[in-house]
C-alpha cells in the first residue's frame, strides 16, 4: 500500500494554544476563544479561503471582544506551530529513501502552507501534495480526497490513510481506503508495518 500523511498533528505539531497560551492570562477566558470566535468551524474556513486575511478581519469585525486576539492568527500564525513529530517525519524519509511513493492529504491554508514550507522543508518530499488551500475543498468533504485519487492515479484501496481527526478517517474508509487513526502514545512504524508497509 502507498501511504498518505496528513500533516497536522501527524508530521508537524499545530495547536492554536500554542500562540494564545502566550496570549490570554485566563485558560478559561482562552477556551471560550477557541470555542467561539476561533472555532473549528472558522479555522476550517481559512484553511480553504484564498483571502486568509480577508477572513480573519471578517471574523475579528463578528466578534468585536476577541477582535486583536482573532487577528493574531493571522500576524502570528506561525506561532500556532510546535515543531514536526520527529519519529513520523523519520518514517517519512525512510519511505522516499526506499524508492517508495509518499503522498499527503492535508487542510492547510495554501499561504500558510507556503510559511511552513520554508521553514520545514520535509513538507516539499512528497510526490503529490493535496491541499485543502489548494483545491478549494477541506477533509472530511468527500470531494478533497476524490482530488487525491485523481492525481495519484490510485484506487481508494491502494492507498492507506494517517490521520489523527477521526471524522476524517471514518470519511476516508467510507470511500474504501484503509486508514490509521493517529494520536499521540501511537506507534506510527509499528501500526504501519501490521499493514504490510516497511516502515
Amino acid at each position: 500500500m502507498i501511504v498518505v500523511f496528513d500533516i497536522g498533528n501527524v508530521l508537524l505539531r499545530w495547536d492554536p494554544r500554542n500562540l494564545y497560551r502566550k496570549v490570554f492570562a485566563d485558560e478559561a477566558r482562552m477556551e471560550r476563544f477557541l470555542s467561539t470566535a476561533l472555532g473549528m468551524d472558522f479555522i476550517l474556513q481559512t484553511d480553504v479561503d484564498p483571502d486568509f486575511a480577508g477572513a480573519v478581519e471578517k471574523r475579528a469585525q463578528a466578534f468585536p471582544e476577541f477582535a486583536a486576539e482573532v487577528r493574531l492568527y493571522d500576524t502570528r500564525w506561525l506561532e500556532t506551530l510546535g515543531g514536526p513529530i520527529e519519529e513520523n517525519v523519520a518514517i517519512l524519509r525512510r519511505l522516499r529513501a526506499a524508492g517508495n511513493p509518499v503522498h499527503a492529504l492535508s487542510n492547510f491554508s495554501s499561504e500558510k502552507f507556503a510559511v511552513s514550507e520554508a521553514q520545514h522543508h520535509f513538507l516539499k518530499a512528497f510526490d503529490t501534495r493535496i491541499v485543502s488551500g489548494h483545491v478549494g475543498v477541506a477533509k472530511p468533504d468527500p470531494r478533497i480526497y476524490a482530488h487525491l485519487f485523481e492525481r495519484t492515479g490510485r484506487r481508494p484501496e491502494e492507498l492507506l490513510f494517517i490521520d489523527d481527526s477521526l471524522a476524517n478517517v471514518r470519511a476516508a474508509e467510507g470511500l474504501g481506503m484503509p486508514t490509521i487513526h493517529y494520536r499521540p502514545g501511537v506507534d506510527l512504524g509499528r501500526e504501519l508495518r501490521a499493514r504490510g508497509v516497511d516502515a
